[in-house]
């Protein structure tokens, strides 16, 4: 019998199949959530693979039918995962499930979402849409590439959350076609080719976030001083071609070697700091130079002010980046379970092992090791020891995580919503 305490705490349970055959999927999933729960959940994610989305609705008659839940949503990724294990290139189906006992969960269709502005009108129709409350924790949101504008709705979404309320918005676009009505989303017994799904979730519990975008700056800090659209034509007066090819000649034959994944800049996200750090930069690409011009052109809106850092990316840097994030996490409490949504331009194509990033975030929290390896950053996880914290999720063409008080829509990341009892931060 459980205990007062006990039965206030949240519990997760996740659970994760490789059959072709998508019914016996299903029920692998289902059944070891539901014994797991005693078939309660008040909400569950599921995510599947290409393999099964023409039987998607199979899917969630199941679980509806084993566990019950509040809210389910899903969506078709090419490469699902749980635990430890991604499934990169084969058919799967991954789910995570949730009791949270006294929990308000609401969940959406993006495509009942009235067409948003910067009206308070607008904004509070959109946030009653999305159930947005002053008790909200979270916001899952997973999105069609070819149908939902999240250029317009997630800053949007941002903007209509309540008053004092700063709770991160999570999630990824669908991964599983490259053409539209192609992706498939599921909202309960819904199964929708287009648009998006989401769950807002609010309660006594807590959740915390870890955005690892797995870049190494180099340079100096830069100003913007002259910039139309996505073109930087000047940073620090000078012309912007220039002062990064300056930064790059800086660097050493060895350094250069992290240009070869592409040249990356950090856009400072708050500019009222007197030092930026890690969590400070929102990463984008540098897709292209004007030679004629000076200029480079970026995956983002630039404006004249604004602070950027070039930043390189490579498998190593990715990999301490995260191990440096756990660390953090480490602080404190062990998770009930963990949403993660990981770049598909990540796992095998970036890193030299399988895996990588939800075994080890799955196995961030076991027993720390002994002596002298404790002193140093980011410490190692051993890929094979011990219990692990449910985790599951998917590779989206896009994540979506918290960077401070905002949410943005990332790439080659891996963003996580971690789970918690509603415990004090530590000191």
């Amino acid at each position: 019998m459980q205990t007062p305490s006990q039965q206030t705490q949240i519990r997760f349970c996740s659970a994760l199949s490789a059959s072709p055959e998508t019914s016996r999927a299903a029920e692998m999933v289902a059944d070891h959530c539901g014994n797991t729960l005693d078939a309660q959940a008040d909400v569950a994610f599921v995510f599947f693979t290409g393999h099964h989305c023409d039987f998607a609705s199979v899917i969630a008659e199941t679980i509806l039918k084993r566990l019950n839940p509040k809210v389910l949503i899903g969506v078709s990724g090419g490469t699902v995962l749980a635990d430890t294990t991604e499934l990169e290139g084969s058919a799967g189906v991954s789910l995570l499930c949730g009791r949270l006992p006294g929990a308000r969960v609401q969940g959406f269709n993006v495509l009942d979402f009235p067409v948003p502005d910067d009206t308070p009108e607008s904004l509070a129709a959109l946030g009653e849409a999305a159930g947005y409350g002053p008790d909200q924790r979270c916001t899952m949101l997973f999105a069609d590439p070819f149908s939902t504008p999240l250029v317009r709705l997630l800053p949007a979404l941002n903007a209509a959350r309540p008053p004092g309320v700063k709770t991160g918005i999570f999630g990824g676009l669908a991964s599983a076609a490259n053409q539209p009505n192609g992706n498939v989303f599921l909202l309960n017994d819904r199964v929708l080719t287009s648009g998006g799904v989401g769950v807002t979730m609010g309660g006594s519990f807590r959740v915390d976030s870890l955005v690892s975008q797995g870049c190494r700056p180099f340079g100096p800090n830069l100003v913007v001083t002259r910039a139309q659209r996505n073109i930087i034509f000047e940073l620090g007066g000078r012309p912007a071609l220039e002062a990064v090819s300056e930064a790059v000649a800086a660097l050493s034959d060895g350094e250069r070697e992290g240009l070869k994944s592409g040249l990356f800049i950090g856009r400072v996200i708050s500019e009222y700091k007197d030092r930026f750090g890690r969590d400070d930069f929102l990463i984008r690409s540098v897709r292209g130079v004007d030679h004629n011009r000076g200029a480079i052109a970026v995956d983002e809106l630039m404006h004249v002010g604004q602070t950027i850092r070039l930043h390189m990316r490579d498998a190593i840097t990715a990999h301490e980046d995260l191990l440096l994030l756990l660390d953090a996490q480490r602080l404190y409490e062990t998770p009930k379970g963990v949403l993660l949504f990981s770049c598909n331009a990540r796992g095998r194509r970036l890193f030299d092992q399988p895996n990588h990033d939800a075994g080890l975030i799955s196995r961030a929290f076991l027993p720390s090791p002994p002596g002298e390896s404790l002193a140093k950053p980011g410490t190692q996880i051993d890929p094979l020891a011990g219990p692990v914290v449910p985790l599951a999720g998917f590779f989206a063409s896009a994540e979506i995580g918290p960077l401070g008080e905002e949410s943005f829509v990332h790439g080659h990341t891996a963003c996580a919503a971690i789970f918690r009892d509603e415990t004090p931060a530590p000191a």
